[in-house]
């Protein structure tokens, strides 16, 4: 729940704190990481508040499980690490607290290897196992935390004010106290390297992306990319870990660390297509189907433009010759299926969705398509155990609730439609609607006792939100 606090209280509790730490008291108190926790879900809101995230499985997919991958030589984990890519086009990453990972999908398009991408991950990585932040945080711990996140933000964001209320001179003092200072950056290196070396990366990658960065600042004057404003040092950084390259023997490639580096230019292509200007996009595209003319990837992202502007037809052809060279490839296989679906055909949606599933029977993306793509059909039964199937596969997407109230609406099952439809309105924040549909779900039930205790269940948690 939120709370607000007089201008005034404000403004004097950031002056008490900025005296505290200009004339170097000592705070009596530190975040706990409960506390921290709260801060990275607070954090977390207002990143999907200021940006759009991006929405693909594969993508959320690939990330998710590099993060995953990267944090196993970890001693002490803390929270359970998130991680996310924006949509943006600026060169950014960070880590918020409470175990929160962001990367910029401009970012992800400067690199040309995973090694990078882990690279930069591993450093964020380093920054939250060190618990910098919370450190930073703490010295302000009594000023209203939606207050301290948002100028969290600002200074994670290149020095962007995150808050209306982060202004004014004593305000900015703060927020440049909540910067990382140098020796958080050597430690943050330090950690990543280590990190780095035993999931079997080249840390080189950390330097290679480091140096893309300077050389944009180079090019561009002013326009310092937000990941230098905001880790500052990065001539001192790379010196640090050119020396510890020194030392540095590389390890045989394994299996985990192969696929990261065999999919890493399916991500970037993806990317690409769906954050980028489309028309810039569609001219880099072209380019490199001008030297290579029957270029997979360059196919594949001219087909993801073409569906997002709705000319299905031109990208079933592109999704169709980016399979000559990969017909096994998931992501292609999922985007050709959902061409097709949109375009009306769900006949050839349900063939190719299929030969998908052959690809990863789990595939979360894949099913669910299917599963819509049998809805549409009006074979309801097929469509209810495929989502009931997704229920048990979490993360759980709020569509598959819906999709499945509809379903079990379609075969008249009225009990079990308003169940899910009050689960998919919790789940948005919409708690009068999910009221009204667990109401009429308890009112629909009958003697279905199983049911029952499971709509009273869902309107306890209902209630008890905050």
């Amino acid at each position: 729940m939120k709370t607000t606090k007089p201008k005034k209280l404000i403004s004097f509790a950031l002056f008490f704190f900025v005296a505290c730490f200009y004339l170097g008291a000592t705070p009596a108190f530190s975040i706990s990481l409960e506390e921290e926790s709260i801060a990275g879900k607070k954090f977390l809101e207002s990143m999907r508040r200021q940006f759009t995230f991006v929405d693909d499985d594969f993508a959320n997919d690939y990330i998710n499980k590099l993060g995953r991958y990267l944090i196993r030589p970890l001693e002490t984990k803390y929270f359970p690490f998130h991680f996310y890519i924006i949509k943006n086009n600026e060169l950014n990453a960070f880590a918020g607290p409470g175990g929160y990972i962001f990367v910029f999908s401009g970012m992800v398009d400067a690199m040309d290897s995973a090694d990078e991408l882990a690279g930069v991950l591993c450093h964020e990585i380093g920054h939250v196992s060190a618990r910098h932040l919370a450190k930073r945080i703490e010295q302000y711990k009594k000023i209203a935390l939606a207050t301290i996140v948002g100028m969290l933000a600002g200074a994670l964001l290149g020095g962007k004010p995150g808050s209306a209320i982060a202004t004014g001179s004593v305000a900015a003092g703060i927020q440049k106290q909540l910067s990382y200072s140098r020796e958080d950056e050597r430690q943050a290196d330090e950690l990543g390297f280590k990190y780095l070396d035993a999931s079997g990366f080249n840390p080189e990658g950390m330097v290679d992306i480091l140096k893309k960065l300077q050389k944009r600042e180079w090019l561009g004057g002013s326009n310092v990319p937000p990941y230098l404003l905001t880790h500052p040092g990065g001539a001192e950084r790379i010196s640090n870990i050119e020396i510890m390259m020194r030392h540095y023997v590389p390890r045989s490639e394994n299996r985990q660390t192969a696929k990261f580096r065999k999919d890493f230019p399916l991500l970037k292509t993806i990317l690409r297509a769906k954050c980028m200007d489309p028309d810039e996009a569609k001219r880099l595209f072209s380019l490199d189907l001008q030297k290579d003319p029957g270029s997979p990837l360059a196919h594949f992202g001219l087909g993801i433009i073409w569906k997002q502007r709705a000319e299905y037809g031109k990208a079933i052809d592109n999704f169709k010759k980016a399979l000559l060279t990969k017909p096994t490839c998931l992501p292609i296989l999922r985007e050709l299926g959902e061409a097709y679906q949109l375009q009306g055909e769900d006949q050839d949606a349900i063939q190719v969705l299929r030969k998908a599933l052959e690809v990863d029977a789990q595939d979360k993306g894949t099913l669910f398509l299917l599963g819509t793509s049998y809805q549409n059909l009006e074979q309801y039964d097929k469509a209810i155990r495929i989502y009931e199937r997704l229920i048990s596969m979490k993360p759980v997407k709020n569509e598959v609730y819906y999709n499945l109230g509809l379903s079990y609406g379609r075969q008249g099952k009225l009990a079990l439609a308003h169940y899910y439809f009050g689960i998919y309105f919790k789940r948005q924040g919409e708690r009068a609607k999910a009221r009204f549909h667990f109401e009429k779900a308890q009112e629909l039930a009958g003697n279905d006792q199983s049911l029952k205790m499971r709509i009273r269940s869902q309107m306890k948690k209902t209630r008890s939100r905050p």
